[in-house]
């Protein structure tokens, strides 16, 4: 069992930068796939990043360049740092964790954006 806890989001203005943290309750050096995702009022949730057991990433094509995900497995903790927002980045940002068919969701962040 992983319990994830999101925090660092907050009202940003256009250009600036957040940095978003992911502390899990339990290990997830043991092969966890673990994932930033997003959902804006009225959308379906989306995926914004992926970092893999092996340190290899994936990005959202609208992020790419601009946002980074990172890990420190000694502190069970991911990041999401941001750059350069956007208006359309408002939203609130979920961190999620994959093994095989279990699947663990935080309770989200709220990333807004605007002047």
């Amino acid at each position: 069992q992983v319990q994830l806890v999101e925090s660092g989001g907050g009202l940003v203005q256009p250009g600036r930068s957040l940095r978003l943290s992911c502390a899990a309750s339990g290990s997830i050096n043991s092969g966890y796939t673990m994932g930033w995702y997003r959902q804006a009022p009225g959308k379906q949730r989306e995926l914004v990043a992926h970092i893999f057991s092996g340190g290899s990433t994936n990005y959202a094509d609208s992020v790419k360049g601009r946002f980074t995900i990172s890990r420190d497995n000694a502190k069970n903790t991911v990041y999401l740092q941001m750059n350069s927002l956007k208006p359309e980045d408002t939203a609130v940002y979920f961190c999620g964790a994959w093994r095989g068919s279990a699947n663990y969701w935080g309770q989200g962040t709220q990333v807004t954006v605007s002047s």
